[in-house]
């Protein structure tokens, strides 16, 4: 049985081949940065901008399956549930720069659930041709995303 999402939430998409997440607002809303451009979805551009937008949680997911997952609430302490979204709200619309190593969708919700962004998902078995060295490793990031 799937976990109903609260407002403030870290949502979990499961997509091809890396993990997309997004802000539960409530009523069935979510905030998340989308890639911009030709090549939207693919994981294969590193450096590009995306936008942030306000979708139906069932838009965002499409088919691919979803959970809650508040997974640093054991090390990090969540803003109060109002702030958060607020913080969220505030972001709609803007084009924000994306780098899958340090400024991907993990990196902007965890910014506006804990004032820290922090992504586990840099993992990565097999790069594109051209991109990078093919490497193995989990990162655990740290930068300022919202100004």
């Amino acid at each position: 049985m799937k976990e109903y999402p609260m407002p403030g939430d870290l949502i979990e998409i499961d997509r091809p081949h890396y993990q997309h997440w997004a802000l539960y607002v409530g009523d069935g809303y979510v905030i998340h940065v989308t890639p911009i451009g030709k090549a939207a979805g693919s994981m294969t551009l590193l450096f590009k901008k995306a936008k942030v937008e306000k979708d139906l949680l069932d838009k965002a997911a499409g088919k691919d399956n979803w959970r809650v997952n508040n997974k640093y609430d054991n090390v990090l302490i969540p803003f109060p549930v109002e702030e958060i979204i607020w913080r969220a709200e505030c972001q709609v619309g803007r084009i924000v720069p994306y780098f899958l190593l340090y400024k991907n969708c993990e990196h902007f919700v965890t910014k506006l659930r804990y004032g820290e962004a922090v992504s586990e998902q840099v993992e990565w078995h097999r790069v594109s041709p051209g991109c990078l060295p093919e490497v193995s490793f989990v990162s655990c990031c740290r930068f300022s995303y919202l100004d």
